[in-house]
């Protein structure tokens, strides 16, 4: 079993802007030990380690953690995307065999098309010529300007995070399906079954969250679909157990093979894992 999308951090380090001072869930040093026993509890045997600061520090520090396990397959890292200086920095990234993807924060960028800025468009560029990957991140809002990105790089690997941040808690599945849809049909990306828990909020539980799982099944298909479990922060809303049994809940009435899919091999493939 793989686990697509999880963090660990030190808020110590000083560079995680978006974190609330007052939250004690999310403000504490997760540890690599605090990974592995979760993953051991729960029968994950690998990992991608995902960027939470807008900093190329902070994919040292994960690079480092990675370094030191092989419970973690993957790292999801982050480069200045609006300075091109920093291809220097994407292709010294890239040598390590663990580097596989970069993530711009776009979630909490001001401009939403920032995406569609040109002078940025150098580092999706870059992401295909190194033959790296790029995790989308960002709300339904960002649909339209990630589809004209993912379709002006049709070689660009993509999959998107937390199945672009359904606005659950407020009922918001109209909107957000019609722009499923459309990513799935025009575009070659993949999708993380992750991050539903967080933004049901209160409202989390399997049928709440079952329409939009069986949504983004009939548009993706299972061998575009990867499960994570968003872990630490998943813990706002149940812990790493938690959101993995109501996971497979959602996923009961698919084949053995889809499962497999979902909870291993697109992971697999996708990041190229060992």
């Amino acid at each position: 079993m793989i686990d697509s999308h999880h963090h660990l951090w030190n808020p110590a380090r000083g560079d995680y802007g978006w974190m609330p001072e007052d939250n004690d869930t999310l403000t504490r040093h997760y540890r690599l030990q605090d990974l592995i026993s979760v993953t051991k509890q729960n029968g994950v045997s690998q990992t991608i380690l995902v960027q939470a600061a807008p900093t190329v520090n902070e994919t040292e520090y994960m690079m480092g953690i990675a370094d030191s396990t092989d419970l973690i397959g993957g790292v999801v890292g982050w480069i200045n995307f609006e300075d091109q200086l920093d291809r220097q920095q994407l292709e010294r990234l890239a040598n390590h065999p663990k580097f596989k993807s970069v993530r711009p924060m776009v979630q909490d960028i001001e401009d939403d098309n920032w995406l569609l800025r040109e002078d940025i468009k150098w580092a999706f560029d870059a992401v295909v010529d190194l033959d790296l990957c790029f995790d989308a991140l960002g709300f339904p809002k960002h649909s339209a300007p990630f589809l004209q990105v993912f379709q002006r790089h049709p070689e660009l690997k993509v999959v998107i995070d937390h199945c672009m941040k359904p606005q659950i808690a407020t009922d918001g599945f109209d909107d957000w399906a019609g722009d499923i849809q459309e990513l799935a049909s025009k575009t070659n990306a993949c999708i993380k079954l992750s991050g539903l828990v967080t933004e049901a909020g209160a409202k989390a539980s399997q049928q709440s969250l079952q329409p939009y799982v069986d949504h983004v099944i009939a548009c993706f298909g299972a061998d575009r679909i990867m499960w994570g479990s968003d872990w630490p922060v998943s813990r706002l809303s149940m812990e790493y157990g938690d959101w993995l049994s109501l996971a497979k809940s959602l996923t009961k009435n698919l084949s053995e093979a889809d499962n497999n899919a979902i909870f291993s091999e697109t992971a697999n493939h996708f990041y190229r894992l060992s």
